[in-house]
């Protein structure tokens, strides 16, 4: 029974390290591909098959992290009192709200000055894990109750959306739209994760690591693949009706292949239901197929699964450092870099300067070799301290 615990729950750090080394790919395209500030690479006006995959495999970054991230707090009140998981997960959601506007914001635009706070990937966990550190109190098909009624109703505010005149207000971005809100004067917030949604994703996460700690290992792989397949289903006859669940339509196109493009172009910010179901549904396929962790690839990734706040920092100071590196290179000064582009919070950049996409595949991969050895150092020194309890914040 204890190796089977154990197998799980590497299962699940694999899968977690997976997705950490998938993330890099998008954040190296963001900083290195030559087209990444003026063109979407999901544009099927502009866009080629190759970069379309490799922006849209990154989909399954977030969902996921927010989905297990719900898994480990389940999983952890098997070894913590109600008021224990409670204080734990409000105050390291309110860490990563801190962490995501000081030090992610800086280490993403290089802008000594903030002129920018973004509010991003760890904003949309840390709120959600703060939510969750409240909801924990409440019976547990409340809790399951509320994320299905978040993650299957929150489509229906795209109907407002769409009718309404003039900005929107500070609490409704917050909620469901992106927002460039201004502060005061030379200061921003760019809301980027509206965290509606995501809170209901990292609900539903949470209730779903019952399965983990109910049933044994077959029955367990049959309930993730059947409730995988189950969403994937789901997901193809709910977007072919092309009437719920994603504002964004899909049509047909010049060819089956963009037309296949178009039917999987769904909404990430905020995270449409469809979206929700298009990644998560083969996240619980593959969990529900992995049952050896054992093989040397695995072992690597794992040791990503097991500190992915550790790697999450360093991996954009790495890729920032090498993108100023690259950008004085090109005959620019630090002058021009500090300035930025006119309307950007990021620094150190040229709209429509930059590399092939192969350079920037090359160097997410030496991003990601580079980062094994320290995520491997940290990764013993945390589990050789657990008297440290800050480690658990990081």
């Amino acid at each position: 029974m204890t190796t089977l615990k154990k197998n799980r729950i590497e299962s699940i750090d694999l899968l977690r390290g997976i997705i950490m080394i998938i993330m890099a790919l998008d954040h190296s395209r963001d900083y290195f591909h030559h087209s990444a500030l003026v063109e979407d690479p999901l544009n099927l006006a502009t866009t080629t098959p190759f970069l379309y995959f490799t922006r849209w495999i990154t989909h399954f970054c977030a969902p996921i992290f927010l989905f297990l991230s719900g898994v480990s707090a389940w999983l952890q009140s098997g070894r913590k009192t109600t008021k224990e998981l409670s204080k734990f997960l409000i105050t390291r959601g309110l860490w990563l709200i801190l962490v995501d506007l000081v030090i992610i914001t800086l280490g993403t635009t290089s802008d000594i000055y903030f002129s920018y706070f973004i509010i991003q990937t760890l904003w949309a966990i840390g709120i959600s894990m703060a939510i969750l550190g409240l909801m924990i109190w409440l019976p547990f098909y409340v809790i399951l109750a509320t994320g299905l009624l978040i993650v299957l109703g929150h489509n229906t505010l795209d109907f407002a959306e769409a009718n309404h005149q003039g900005s929107f207000p500070f609490w409704w971005s917050l909620l469901h739209r992106q927002g460039d809100i201004i502060l005061w004067k030379g200061q921003h917030l760019f809301i980027f994760y509206p965290f509606l949604s995501w809170s209901g994703l990292m609900m539903l996460g949470y209730c779903f690591g019952k399965v983990f700690t109910t049933y044994e290992a077959n029955k367990r792989s049959k309930i993730l693949i059947g409730t995988g397949l189950g969403l994937l289903v789901f997901f193809a006859a709910l977007r072919f009706t092309n009437i719920y669940g994603d504002p964004v339509k899909w049509g047909v196109q010049k060819n089956s292949l963009y037309t296949f493009l178009s039917f999987m172009n769904v909404q990430k910010y905020p995270p449409s239901l469809l979206y929700m179901c298009a990644t998560i549904g083969p996240a619980l396929i593959f969990l529900g197929l992995v049952n050896r962790t054992e093989s040397r690839l695995s072992k690597i990734f794992i040791v990503f699964g097991r500190v992915p706040m550790f790697y999450y920092i360093i991996h954009f100071y790495i890729l920032s450092t090498i993108n100023i590196v690259l950008f004085l290179s090109r005959g620019h000064t630090i002058a021009e870099g500090l300035k930025g582009a006119p309307g950007m919070p990021w620094k150190f950049v040229a709209p429509g300067e930059g590399y092939s996409l192969g350079i920037a595949y090359a160097i997410w991969i030496a991003v990601v070799i580079a980062l094994y050895p320290l995520c491997k150092w940290y990764d013993r020194y945390k589990s050789s301290h657990p008297e440290k309890k800050w480690l658990s914040y990081l």
